[in-house]
């Protein structure tokens, strides 16, 4: 099919060979009267309205988006989107005033969701998860970095995978794999990290591998997983992370990092040593590490939803990351404990008021920089000819509203690989 949208009031074409920093991280690429053509689930061309409908022809589906703002699909960074059931009790918990830490070592928190994800079948978690993404969908999120790490053994952790990889074949979001079995310390390793930190470097890596080469089902973004760590208080030190990441590397998976999301102990830093693709949350980095992961090329994913969730005030500081040139990209950290949050919008407004990002740099955060800490910015998050067409229609006459309002949707259309999805 052959769409071209035309008539935007705006259209941000975010083009990058790379993700945006400093400077470069609110560069937009504004067209005014904007156009985008598209054609076999591709961008073939984008510019001013007047050339580009030109190439219609008696085939071409035409759709006006007067009054509107055009932009690349939202790529969300940072997902724990698999999972069964929910963690509402705990909620109520934090509100009469525990603590995330003291859920943990009360064997709450994230162990309560790997009680559920262990019990429920691969189909329960699949129906559940597809709930989620039909809204993210809705509210314009087009790709998505979908953990596992509610297993914390092999058999559930490669259950998880499964769920993401049928999901990528059957839902209209692309699913990109990140493996992190080192999420928690399970119960039954209780008092013994280092032997659970063994059988992840001995069994799960290995065993991860050798699933996914084994796997007929291949989407456009699935391959070898990322492997990421919790790097962070109650869950693993920097030995420990340096231990399972190393061990990834080796084999060949791509890496990322939870770091400084409670206590700084050296995550980010250890992701600009061992160049890890991203490094997430970064609530508590030094400015001294922030210089060390932009001349990394690390990428750092901030979570304000997170921070949000918890009812906590230290939010990443986002500027500071520009100002030390780290590219910064955006996730909802969508998960059933601190921020279940579909929206990216919502995530775009937290950015600009609490980690004191501007709104084009918190949009550029939420699409190219997304997709290339993901993985995948060859093809997604930004507008150019050759690129998958992922496109949004907003419902606003200038970008800025995309921060300004919230608690609202302001998707109109969404157009996934050059088919009309919402």
């Amino acid at each position: 099919m052959e769409i071209i949208i035309h008539s935007a009031e705006q259209l941000l074409s975010v083009t990058g060979a790379r993700a945006k920093r400093g400077a470069a991280q609110g560069d937009l690429g504004i067209i005014e009267n904007g156009a985008v053509a598209m054609r076999g689930g591709d961008i073939v061309a984008v510019g001013p309205s007047e050339a580009i409908r030109g190439m219609a022809t008696r085939e071409t589906q035409l759709i006006d988006a007067s009054g509107c703002v055009v932009l690349p699909g939202f790529v969300d960074a940072h997902t724990h989107v698999v999972f069964a059931g929910d963690r509402v009790n705990e909620f109520e918990m934090r509100l009469r005033g525990a603590s995330y830490l003291e859920l943990l070592k009360a064997g709450g928190g994230i162990m309560n969701t790997v009680r559920a994800t262990r019990a429920a079948s691969v189909e329960q978690i699949i129906v559940e998860t597809r709930a989620r993404l039909d809204r993210m969908l809705a509210f314009g999120t087009t790709t998505v970095e979908a953990k596992t790490g509610y297993g914390l053994d092999t058999a559930t952790e490669l259950k998880q995978l499964e769920a993401i990889y049928v999901l990528d074949a059957a839902h209209a979001i692309d699913l990109v794999p990140t493996f992190i079995g080192a999420h928690a310390i399970p119960v039954e390793y209780a008092g013994r990290a280092d032997a659970f930190v063994n059988m992840v470097t001995d069994e799960m890596l290995g065993a991860v591998k050798a699933w996914e080469e084994k796997r007929q089902t291949k989407g456009p973004f699935l391959r070898l997983p990322f492997c990421d760590v919790f790097c962070d208080d109650g869950a693993f030190d920097a030995e420990q992370s340096r231990r399972i990441l190393s061990r990834a590397r080796a084999l060949g998976f791509p890496l990322k990092i939870h770091a400084d999301e409670f206590a700084n102990l050296g995550g980010a830093a250890l992701a600009a040593e061992l160049g890890a693709t991203s490094a997430d949350h970064l609530m508590v980095t030094r400015r001294d590490e922030m210089k060390k992961m932009a001349e990394a090329n690390v990428i750092g994913v901030l979570l304000p939803g997170t921070t949000f969730g918890l009812g906590k005030h230290d939010f990443a500081n986002g500027r500071a990351f520009v100002e030390e040139n780290v590219p910064i990209a955006l996730g909802s950290d969508l998960n059933p404990g601190t921020s279940w949050n579909e929206s990216m919008p919502m995530i775009i407004a937290m950015a600009t008021r609490y980690e004191k990002l501007t709104t084009a740099e918190a949009i550029v955060a939420a699409t190219l920089n997304a997709a290339f800490a993901t993985g995948v910015g060859e093809r997604v998050g930004s507008l150019e000819a050759g690129k998958q067409a992922d496109v949004l229609i907003a419902s606003v006459p200038d970008y800025r509203h995309l921060a300004y309002r919230y608690g609202t949707n302001p998707i109109r259309h969404v157009i996934k690989a050059g088919r009309v999805v919402v």
